[in-house]
């Protein structure tokens, strides 16, 4: 078995796109998946299951959730190393007195390229700050998530992915469910 962890994008926010955890979790266990364990209400949920391939779990979710609940979802599955990487990679961790609360995580769908950073254009959202670090990207927002315009659909715009972004208090969550698992 492999535990796979899905990210749903834009679920339970604004009222858009409204699923009960509890749905979802019954929904994916009617399709095969073992163990489903969910956090919070914006879209994260554990799966074990017999497929290896990220991108399969993912497309599997992604399918079901429309066929049954009627929404067209894009989702991110991570591994465990992919939550590790985070705390192992992330820059902005090592300044001193940094406030935990404006560190967030875009899970990207796919690995990025160097030249991302420059298509990004992260300067013109400054004081904002981002690193890129294959299928992550961190970012340290100078006032709050909610006062930028650097957020999940100017990155998939400007990269042509599916990118998904959890604050790092969630990241620290997420960590220890995959550790209790």
């Amino acid at each position: 078995m492999t535990t796979h962890l899905a990210l749903l994008r834009g679920i339970n926010v604004s009222g858009h796109n409204m699923i009960k955890m509890e749905a979802l979790k019954t929904t994916l266990e009617a399709i095969g998946f073992q163990n489903v364990q969910t956090y919070i209400q914006s879209g994260n949920v554990f799966v074990d299951t017999e497929e290896e391939s990220p991108a399969k779990v993912g497309f599997l979710i992604k399918q079901e959730i429309f066929k049954v609940l009627g929404h067209e979802v894009p989702i991110v599955v991570i591994a465990k190393e992919d939550l590790e990487a985070c705390f192992k990679n992330n820059p902005f961790l090592k300044e001193k007195d940094i406030d935990i609360k404006k560190l967030y995580v875009a899970f990207i769908s796919t690995t990025l390229q160097s030249t991302s950073m420059n298509d990004l254009k992260i300067s013109q959202f400054k004081p904002d700050e981002a690193s890129i670090d294959a299928s992550r990207i961190f970012i340290k927002y100078a006032v709050g998530a909610g006062k930028t315009r650097f957020d999940q659909k100017y990155i998939e715009k400007k990269l042509n992915v599916t990118a998904t972004i959890r604050n790092w208090n969630t990241v620290t969550q997420l960590l220890q469910l995959y550790e209790e698992r």
